[in-house]
């Protein structure tokens, strides 16, 4: 004989109240935050990066979204989120325009690791080294004129000021005596110039 359904327990009837509570609650605040961002003038987060681009650099965005690279990658606000390195925004902080026109005509040659997406294969990015290498080079000059701002999330330096987090962190965390040996890098303007410097070299090491 079929099994009759079993009675939720007043244990479970909350659980399920709060969990669907919490579902309303979500569903409510996405919609909220949408129609706040529809009605604002202003983005809803700080823009750290920049891109002032040149005439090249101009012809690189073009070919950048015209040759599928949006489909893997992100810039300039167009493009995919999926994927660690997909948000290219910024990249001309960590790497160099010479880094990134080696890496777009042999990307298995000048990366350190085997890649992926621009591996040989059939459903892969490959086809981008067979571009014609004025093309290629059009694209790393727009990628290397997207910029970082100190603070952004592409930045080797976190931003200027108080921050109660990494105050609260360095607090517990560091010892005393880092205080007097270590400057705070947030409120030195060569700290940002330098880190920048380094992270774009980095791949360039042998």
């Amino acid at each position: 004989m079929p099994r009759k359904n079993q009675p939720l327990k007043p244990g479970e009837k909350i659980l399920f109240t709060v969990a669907g509570a919490f579902v309303v609650f979500a569903i409510i605040a996405y919609i909220i935050m949408q129609v706040v961002i529809s009605n604002s003038d202003k983005p809803l987060f700080e823009v750290k990066t920049t891109a002032n681009l040149s005439a090249e650099g101009q012809q690189g965005s073009y070919l950048f979204r015209t040759n599928g690279c949006t489909t893997c990658h992100r810039a300039l606000r167009n493009g995919t989120n999926m994927g660690q390195t997909a948000d290219l925004d910024g990249i001309g902080s960590r790497r160099t325009m010479q880094w990134m026109f080696a890496f777009l005509q042999d990307p298995e040659k000048n990366y350190p690791s085997k890649t992926i997406d621009h591996a040989p294969g059939e459903r892969s990015a490959a086809y981008v080294a067979r571009m014609p290498k004025q093309e290629l080079h059009a694209i790393a000059v727009f990628l290397s004129e997207l910029k970082s701002e100190q603070g952004s999330s592409s930045a080797p330096i976190p931003p200027k000021g108080d921050s109660p987090f990494i105050d609260s962190m360095v607090k517990t965390w560091a010892p005393k005596e880092w205080k007097e040996k270590y400057r705070d890098v947030r409120d030195d303007p060569e700290a940002f110039k330098r880190a920048n410097e380094a992270a774009a070299q980095e791949m360039t090491q042998p």
